[in-house]
């Protein structure tokens, strides 16, 4: 067993998966992967099988329900933590993550407690988006920024790395987020806790096969949810003034970094 284990949730994903797995293996020699399936009627949960019998490195765990990304990195999450793991990551199992980038995020929780890879910081870029899915994707980051108050520029990415340590203090048993709110949620949380964050530039790449789990509800589930945390962190802040005469601390973690493109000079 390695220190780092890359959980891959993964619903219909038969045509990505094993190529992915693949490209994780020979781009990181110290990592294990765990393939998290909801009951794929595909055959993505099978697949998962023989590859776990072909290398000692996959790891599998089938759930019985689709209850959402947020439910399935969950069990990841717990899976990994029961066995020791130090280094915990998410990646998306239709390619969108570039498993050769992952080192570049394992070397920053050296220094950090949670890694994002991040599209939106200089550096970052996506790959044969439409002009609406990007305009989609900006003004959700903008949306919560403004909304939270942080200054993160990608908070809804979904390729990230969490030290153990960081899982445990977020308080993973009363995250309630399903959809893609989830990745909004565990990093709200981190920063509440003053955790050390870093945004790390990664190239996102749309998928070639299978269809894209974004859907309207995802969104409207993600709009609701950030708009009542930012409601209730000003309502703390009104709290505060009456109670105290003073102002809510800014969520603004001082411990968040933006890593520049690789060969630039940072910026400390």
């Amino acid at each position: 067993m390695h220190d780092t284990l890359v959980i891959i949730p993964t619903y219909n994903e038969v045509e990505n998966l094993e190529p992915m797995v693949g490209r994780i293996l020979a781009a990181n020699d110290a990592v294990d992967v765990l393939v998290v399936d909801d009951a794929s009627p595909d055959g993505t949960g099978d697949l998962a099988d023989e590859l776990a019998l072909r290398h000692p490195e996959v790891h599998v765990l089938h759930r019985a329900v689709k209850d959402g990304l947020g439910g399935a990195y969950l069990a990841g999450f717990a899976w990994g933590l029961e066995r020791g793991y130090e280094a915990l990551v998410e990646m998306d199992a239709d390619g969108s993550h570039q498993p050769e980038q992952l080192p570049l995020l394992l070397a920053q929780l050296v220094d950090h407690d949670l890694v994002l890879g991040s599209r939106w910081v200089p550096g970052g870029s996506v790959v044969n988006w439409s002009r609406r899915r990007e305009l989609l994707s900006r003004g959700g980051n903008l949306y919560t920024r403004l909304a939270l108050g942080i200054d993160v520029r990608d908070a809804t990415g979904g390729y990230r790395v969490f030290s153990a340590a960081a899982l445990r203090r977020v308080d993973l048993a009363h995250v309630a987020s399903q959809g893609y709110c989830f990745q909004v949620d565990l990093l709200w949380r981190a920063l509440e806790r003053e955790l050390r964050v870093v945004e790390v530039p990664i190239t996102f790449v749309e998928r070639v096969h299978g269809e894209s789990k974004m859907s309207g509800s995802i969104v409207s589930e993600s709009l609701a949810l950030v708009t009542w945390w930012g409601v209730r962190r000003r309502v703390a802040a009104v709290g505060a003034v009456v109670r105290h005469g003073r102002r809510l601390p800014s969520v603004r973690a001082l411990s968040h970094r933006v890593l520049p493109p690789v060969g630039a000079t940072a910026e400390r």
